[in-house]
């Protein structure tokens, strides 16, 4: 008997092997994602188990310019530049990665999110559980944002509630919610936001209806 020739030996197309090198790129790109594209929606997948819904393109620009334009506004004094601003995304990766790719040499922003795949984003990125909302890192100092950014990841009114916590905890003034519409009246209670008239939407089609809520006079139009 001879021994087995190279011939034996399984081979890929050079189609296959493409294909596959392709495969593996796409995938580097997503677990160890690099420059502008780092600052991509849906570069982190949504997990469902953590109730993550990411919002469409549009929705996380509308929110991100509204949120750079509502602190921008001048925060404690009326005067502050862009230079200057804070903005705290509490469970609203998608609006920080906008917000990143957007204004990130003007702007001040912190990513709140328990998802820990998150950490990329490095010393902006503050582990964050609701159910213990102000246990924050010494760094987050109170009342250190112009602005918060926020959807709860629960449409529960114990997840808002523990959530608003830290809300009032961050912000100089400005809140900004985005939540189910089913919450209007325990965010009014717990918050003083009032509904807008800009709907936001996410990248799948959700059963429940969300809405925007703000407690200051919004450029999403907010109602009476």
């Amino acid at each position: 008997m001879s021994d087995a020739g190279d011939d034996d030996i399984p081979q890929l197309s050079s189609h296959t092997l493409a294909a596959l090198q392709e495969f593996y790129a796409e995938q580097n790109q997503h677990t160890d994602p690099c420059g502008e594209d780092k600052y991509n929606i849906g570069i982190i997948e949504e997990n469902w188990q953590l109730s993550q819904f990411w919002y469409s393109q549009e929705t996380a620009l509308r929110l991100a310019q509204e949120a750079v334009d509502a602190a921008g506004e001048g925060g404690r004094n009326g005067t502050q530049s862009l230079a200057h601003t804070r903005i705290a995304c509490v469970s609203a990766p998608s609006v920080y990665q906008k917000l990143r790719a957007l204004h990130r040499e003007h702007v001040s922003v912190y990513i709140f999110e328990f998802d820990k795949r998150f950490a990329m984003y490095g010393e902006e990125f503050i582990f964050y559980d609701y159910n213990h909302p102000l246990d924050l890192p010494e760094k987050v100092t109170a009342h250190s944002f112009d602005i918060v950014v926020a959807d709860p990841p629960y449409l529960s009114e114990e997840c808002l509630r523990k959530t608003s916590k830290t809300i009032k905890y961050l912000t100089r003034g400005k809140i900004l919610l985005c939540t189910g519409a089913t919450m209007e009246e325990q965010a009014a209670q717990l918050l003083g936001v009032r509904v807008c008239r800009f709907i936001p939407e996410h990248t799948r089609n959700l059963a429940n209806e969300f809405r925007c809520y703000a407690n200051y006079d919004s450029g999403l139009d907010c109602g009476t």
